[in-house]
């Protein structure tokens, strides 16, 4: 059984590995291809569960609800990417982030009827009205960057869900790490778990987003 100073021990390791994530993904080089960047595996309840039911403070539970929101927005950026002129490579990153963060929701919002608390569905569609910006978590896009990825297509979509996505993910790790540093947080076993993949899993990324950002062509210039 895993003690209490075990856990303590791996959540202080796990807030070190993401106060250095940044600095991580600001290393990748110009040029380097996309698939040179170890690519994270989708992430499934069956990978991150026991048989038993994960207990939980209010900060879990709240973590888990905002998470729920946070992912669905991904989800909806990633989706468009079939149809708006997305690169190859681009399309295959996007079909990785909705596939991991639906089956990471779907493990949430079970965990959250575990636990007998509300939970939220994962629709970002109001996340495009504008005014709900009050709402929104760290890293995640108003209204009217949602509208200017929407209207873009081709390169110029490559480029802005790049950007836009490096930032969404760099929100997570932010959560993330509000919740380890919580008392008493994130300490069940099962829980910790998950919000470490889901941390690794977002770490790399990043980083590989980096390197496809690298990779894109000049742009244009204005006339």
């Amino acid at each position: 059984m895993t003690t209490t100073r075990g856990r303590l021990s791996r959540a202080g390791l796990l807030v070190a590995a993401i106060t250095g994530c940044a600095s991580s993904s600001r290393t990748a080089r110009a040029g380097v291809e996309p698939a040179s960047t170890p690519q994270p595996a989708p992430v499934s309840p069956a990978s991150t569960t026991t048989l038993a039911t994960p207990s939980h403070t209010a900060a879990d539970a709240e973590f888990m609800a905002g998470m729920i929101a946070h992912h669905a927005q991904a989800v909806l950026m990633a989706g468009w990417a079939p149809t708006h002129g997305a690169s190859p490579a681009m399309k295959a990153l996007c079909e990785r982030i909705v596939v991991g963060q639906r089956d990471e929701i779907a493990l949430m919002q079970r965990w959250l009827g575990e636990w007998n608390e509300p939970v939220p569905k994962a629709d970002a569609s109001h996340d495009m009205m504008p005014g709900m910006e009050h709402m929104l978590m760290p890293g995640m896009l108003t209204a009217d960057q949602l509208v200017q990825l929407n209207r873009a297509s081709g390169p110029e979509f490559d480029r802005l869900f790049l950007t836009f996505m490096i930032r969404h993910h760099q929100g997570a790790l932010t959560m993330i790490k509000q919740l380890i540093e919580t008392t008493g947080a994130a300490r069940d076993d099962n829980v910790f778990k998950f919000v470490s993949d889901m941390n690794a899993d977002q770490t790399i990324e990043i980083e590989r987003m980096t390197g496809m950002v690298a990779a894109l062509p000049p742009q244009a210039s204005a006339p």
